[in-house]
């Protein structure tokens, strides 16, 4: 019974890789797929000598919103906030449509270096004479009270939420929440916990406002026209603004009662600043989400201590065994062909697809295709190699099906 031979398919592949790898070592001016970095520049600046290629405007993207609390994902329009008038959607790879990636436009646009203060962005009236209002709000408080979270794409990076957490940690979350709520027993759940002046009972608290920071590398002594946006961060706030021409984004917070019986106006509202760090690299700029991000520290000296717990417990049954080693243990089974042999092929060719395929995506990865930046890429890498290791996987599993029949003739 001859060795099953390695499927041709992987071997050009690889190669394929390795030149693209090599290129990525050597090439100063090579960038991954998805990946290229867009530099940004003041408006006075834009027909400046040398600043072709940058942009004074940087927009604002909105994704689905999800919560730990519900297995059902929303779009940004399924509730009642702010919209894009023109709305626009980025082309979507296959992964990001098997992830629920729901990426649009929205109304937040901001210009390069200019910082603003409690600007308006729009304004949402409520009366509960209309039955469609009712139905708009109830939606958004059932939002408030499960937790949804909006998550929210700057320049192709997630715009976080950093807060300090126990032993003067920093969390950086990428995504806030709508809302919070205060039940009728006066139990504070989710962020309500976050100030003092959310302690109504049987009250949702609205997070209509958000300070937004954006920090840039005005890339000096580079090789680059303009700025790189190297973090967006922001911070959920709630104001009941009284005065749509008069904004302030001070007082109290804004509160929507769990009895809907008045006219309500909610205002919409932001704040931006922008922030030079030199020190920050735009290759780097994920570095500081990831390692705020607990479950992805990886215990290597757990992994280490198991693996010699596994390797001492193996020795000692190797010990123990030695006397029971020899022929008389497997000359009855030498040629008995194993019971359901159909079974057995299919999973070894099912494994030996999956083994494949984690190693090729393993591979890719740590070449930096399937950057977290390059959105979908995961799975659609996944997804492309499972349908063509399908080709390998059958072989195995015919050769082992077709030995197990020789074996029994």
């Amino acid at each position: 019974m001859g060795r099953p031979r390695p499927s041709r398919l992987s071997v050009p592949l690889l190669l394929l890789l390795l030149v693209l790898g090599g290129r990525a070592g050597l090439g100063a001016a090579f960038y991954l797929p998805g990946l290229a970095p867009v530099s940004f520049c003041e408006p006075s600046d834009t027909k400046q000598e040398g600043s072709a290629g940058c942009s004074p405007k940087i927009e604002l993207f909105v994704n689905r919103l999800d919560s730990v609390e519900s297995v059902l994902p929303y779009e940004y329009d399924a509730f009642d906030f702010c919209k894009d008038q023109t709305e626009e959607r980025p082309s979507e790879n296959l992964g990001q449509v098997l992830f629920g990636e729901r990426i649009a436009s929205s109304p937040y646009e901001f210009t390069f270096k200019k910082d603003e203060e409690c600007k308006k962005v729009c304004v949402k009236s409520y009366d509960p004479q209309k039955p469609e209002d009712k139905n708009r709000l109830d939606f958004l408080k059932k939002g408030m009270q499960l937790n949804y979270q909006h998550h929210w794409i700057i320049d192709n990076m997630p715009v976080t939420w950093c807060y300090n957490v126990e032993d003067s940690l920093k969390y950086c979350n990428p995504g806030f929440p709508v809302g919070c709520y205060i039940a009728s027993d006066g139990r504070i759940k989710d962020f309500c916990i976050m100030s003092d002046e959310f302690n109504k009972k049987n009250t949702f608290y609205l997070f209509n406002h958000v300070d937004i920071t954006i920090t840039y590398h005005s890339g000096k002594d580079e090789n680059w026209p303009g700025a790189r946006l190297v973090a967006a961060q922001l911070e959920p706030k709630s104001y009941k603004h009284t005065d749509v021409n008069n904004l302030s984004c001070k007082g109290p917070p804004m509160e929507i009662p769990a009895e809907f019986n008045s006219k309500l106006d909610v205002i919409y509202t932001y704040s931006v600043k922008f922030e030079e760090n030199n020190n920050i690299k735009w290759a780097s700029r994920w570095d500081y989400i990831l390692k705020s991000m607990p479950h992805t520290n990886i215990q290597w000296f757990s992994w280490l201590s198991e693996f010699d717990f596994h390797h001492k417990s193996f020795m000692l049954l190797q010990e123990d065994a030695q006397e029971e080693f020899g022929w008389k243990l497997v000359h009855g089974d030498v040629f008995r062909p194993p019971r359901k042999g159909m079974l057995l092929s299919v999973f070894l060719g099912q494994g030996t697809q999956i083994f494949i395929m984690t190693f090729i995506t393993l591979f890719l990865a740590c070449l930096g295709f399937l950057s977290p930046a390059n959105r979908g890429a995961l799975m659609t890498c996944a997804v492309v190699l499972w349908v063509l290791l399908g080709t390998p996987a059958g072989y195995v599993s015919a050769r082992m099906y077709k030995s197990e029949y020789l074996v029994v003739l």
